[in-house]
């Protein structure tokens, strides 16, 4: 069988920066991040790091969804539904007849379940006071993600759950292409999404690969600086509409992008400490996948979590196989958003290369001479003109992806 071809028609998105390209551009371009001190995480004595990069307001959801429809979701799922429907919308397919009878599915993933939910069942066992319910476990199984987006919609296609940490929204893209690609289903709902919790602020500060820069929240974190101290956690979600091409053409639809290339694989050695070839390899995989010499990539959107090893790794491994390549990290200005990371870095990806501006990595003042020699993007961004892009994310348990994408014309 001749491999399908697969294009995105619709992107939904919730971010510190808001909904909307025009929104992240302009903060991108102010060189602004949205990491803030969090008062509230002074109550737990053990933690050094008090950082993180919330949404700009309190989430609410949307007003038209019903109370019966949000008792199965926590904030996560929430999340993942609201960017969906906004992808089903900017695809012409919400409430369309079109996306029933097994024709979509849904790829996508998160770090975990809700933690609050997490939380009651510690509670539970512990024989503490809890909110356990009925719905407990649907708000907190590792699948919440995916499954709520299916029965919201009356999606019957096949749910592909990636809870693969900082990988769970490129997985879910990747993953979701080869079901296209490869003939499975037309149409797929991909991406990722992550809540904030100091649980997880907590478990990288006890790694010590948390940022400590707590009077200083606009100065971290610091992606390939060699004054980094670690990341900053974010959140936030990015679900997008993939297409089977001619599909996609005989109703007409707008397509922003195509997807020409994924590379999946791992690094089967330390569950924390990535690794410089195997990270080469996967961008190989992506690059053969594509049918694409590594001379055609025109920019790379690197993970640059600001962390020491994941830094000199990532970059070692794209300056051997792609040279001095443009590069950044957009994890210098929203954190680290773990599960929704893949999904909206590849977003910004996108739209970079269709507005023909790359962003520069913020806080990257002295470049740690033990990282690869690629061309970082700094200061005001640069102006590049590409038919390629590709966007790397890494995760711990040695989760590699790649993903490459194609200008739209």
């Amino acid at each position: 069988m001749t491999p399908k071809r697969v294009v995105i028609t619709g992107i939904g998105a919730i971010s510190a920066f808001g909904r909307d390209w025009q929104c992240v551009q302009a903060a991108f371009q102010a060189r602004q991040n949205a990491v803030r001190y969090m008062p509230d995480y002074a109550e737990f004595s053990e933690l050094e790091a008090r950082l993180a990069a919330p949404l700009a307001e309190p989430y609410a959801a949307p007003k038209h969804w019903m109370r019966k429809q949000l008792r199965s979701m926590g904030l996560v799922a929430q999340y993942t539904v609201d960017a969906a429907e906004q992808a089903l919308l900017q695809a012409g397919l919400l409430g369309s007849s079109l996306i029933l009878n097994g024709n979509m599915g849904v790829s996508a993933g998160s770090s975990s379940g809700s933690p609050a939910d997490i939380l009651d069942v510690g509670l539970l066992l512990s024989k503490l006071p809890n909110h356990f319910n009925a719905n407990t476990y649907v708000r907190m199984m590792p699948h919440t993600t995916a499954a709520n987006v299916g029965i919201f919609f009356g999606l019957t296609g096949r749910v592909i759950p990636t809870s693969s940490a900082c990988t769970s929204g490129s997985q879910g893209i990747g993953y979701a292409y080869e079901a296209i690609k490869y003939g499975k289903i037309p149409m797929m709902l991909a991406g990722g999404a992550e809540e904030l919790s100091a649980s997880q602020v907590i478990v990288f500060d006890s790694l010590y690969a948390a940022s400590r820069r707590n009077a200083q929240p606009e100065s971290t974190p610091r992606p390939y600086d060699r004054d980094r101290d670690g990341l900053v956690i974010g959140e936030g979600a990015c679900m997008m509409v993939l297409e089977e091409l001619t599909h996609a053409q005989a109703r007409g639809a707008n397509i922003i992008a195509e997807i020409v290339g994924y590379g999946a694989n791992s690094d089967g050695s330390h569950i924390t400490r990535p690794e410089q070839t195997t990270m080469k390899r996967c961008m190989e995989l992506a690059l053969a996948d594509a049918n694409l010499s590594a001379s055609a990539i025109g920019y790379v959107s690197g993970h640059g979590t600001a962390t020491e090893q994941g830094d000199i790794a990532e970059t070692q491994a794209t300056a051997a196989l792609l040279g001095y390549i443009p590069m950044s990290s957009q994890k210098s200005y929203l954190g680290h958003t773990l599960g929704a990371c893949g999904a909206l870095e590849s977003w910004f990806s996108i739209e970079m290369m269709r507005s023909n501006w790359f962003a520069p990595t913020v806080n990257l003042d002295n470049i740690d001479e033990r990282c690869g020699d690629v061309d970082f993007i700094r200061e005001n961004g640069r102006v590049i003109e590409t038919e390629f892009v590709m966007n790397n994310n890494f995760a711990f348990g040695g989760v590699n992806t790649s993903l490459i994408f194609k200008r739209w014309s």
